[in-house]
């Protein structure tokens, strides 16, 4: 997909961090923009600061079926069609350093309900319809480098991006088997400087866990500030997702600092040895470039 002018993009997660910038891009390429979040007051601060009429805020929860078809039909009954989906909402429960054994059940349901559902729900509300439609779009789904790699940290998040990365291969897959003139973009980030680590202040009441939400360790907190520090921005990777939307590029991984760790996973299942993981204060001592990268 190469011509966005006069085009309708939807965009979930679009009150900050990638969403936001993914707005702010569209907009400058001219397209209609259907934007969506939970937080209703961050998507009316993002809309102030795009300079177009053409928008519509939709308050969504993406894990909710319904909300999603809701959005689905607002968008075609304002703009008559939908070009570009960008399935982009996601959370990170806090506590990102404890064992897996020590999530709540409502910490599953609500990462896998925003970070899994939310992309099967826009899938099935937006897709049939685009298809029908038969002209040509493209749909942005995004996992992150956490669907790729493993280990103790972020246990929850990484497990339900571990499902987008299979669900968003079976969608291109699909559309690839139906020749359909959809394209299918997997924006595949490592860490980018947005406030997903602060997610818990959208975290639905009857999802709270009972355990209350644990603070990082003093010691992991200044490992991920600094991390953060150096991260490329929400507009550096809104660009690369642009990129990758132009080119029909399935794969759009936001930098090569974790090729090393995905090959060291991929090679240890073929091979059938035990899986090595390197911790997050092995990275912090030097074993990745913590420098900002040229992307």
């Amino acid at each position: 997909m190469r011509d966005f002018k006069g085009r309708t993009a939807v965009i979930t997660g679009a009150g900050s961090g990638i969403g936001a910038a993914l707005a702010h891009l569209a907009a400058r390429e001219g397209m209609n923009l259907v934007l969506a979040d939970i937080n209703l007051a961050d998507l009316e601060a993002v809309a102030a600061a795009i300079d177009s009429p053409a928008i519509a805020l939709h308050r969504t929860d993406v894990a909710d079926p319904e909300a999603v078809q809701a959005l689905a039909d607002g968008a075609w009954s304002r703009f008559g069609e939908v070009s570009l989906l960008c399935n982009n909402a996601g959370v990170v429960p806090g506590g990102r350093h404890r064992p897996v054994w020590d999530y709540a059940p409502e910490d599953w349901r609500w990462a896998f309900g925003v970070n899994m559902d939310g992309v099967v729900n826009g899938i099935r509300s937006f897709v049939p319809r685009m298809l029908a439609e038969g002209r040509p779009g493209h749909i942005l789904n995004t996992a992150s480098v956490a669907g790729f790699v493993s280990g103790e940290g972020s246990a929850v998040y990484g497990a339900s991006k571990h499902a987008a990365v299979r669900i968003t291969e079976a969608l291109y897959a699909g559309l690839r088997a139906r020749n359909a003139p959809i394209g299918v973009t997997m924006l595949c980030p490592g860490l980018v400087a947005t406030r997903i680590y602060e997610a818990e202040r959208s975290r639905p009441a009857h999802l709270q866990s009972p355990f209350g939400q644990p603070a990082e360790a003093p010691e992991f907190q200044a490992i991920s500030d600094n991390l953060f520090q150096n991260a490329p921005s929400p507009e550096e990777v809104a660009a690369q997702a642009f990129d990758g939307i132009r080119k029909d590029q399935f794969y759009v991984f936001t930098s090569a600092r974790y090729d090393g760790a995905i090959a060291q996973r991929a090679q240890a299942i073929v091979n059938r040895e035990n899986p090595q993981f390197d911790s997050l204060m092995a990275l912090s001592e030097g074993k990745a470039d913590l420098d900002k990268e040229k992307i």
